[in-house]
């Protein structure tokens, strides 16, 4: 199964999945967790559990490291 996925903020992926693949499979092939990010399907989330069932998703990171400014 191929799917592209927008990470918001980060560039698109042409992912090559299995066709069983979850939403969390694609979080996972973009090297991200479902504790940092969420997929979303026209806009509304999906669980990570589900199987894929269209070929574009767009991932919304939740949180991102990095130092602050100020150096604090």
């Amino acid at each position: 199964m191929d799917v592209t996925c927008e990470v918001l903020g980060g560039g698109t992926h042409e992912l090559e999945l299995d066709a069983d693949a979850t939403y969390g499979d694609v979080l996972e092939a973009v090297g991200l967790s479902t504790q940092e990010a969420s997929v979303l399907v026209g806009d509304s989330p999906v669980p990570e559990d589900r199987r894929i069932e269209v070929d574009s998703v767009q991932v919304l990171r939740l949180i991102k490291g990095g130092a602050t400014p100020g150096g604090t």
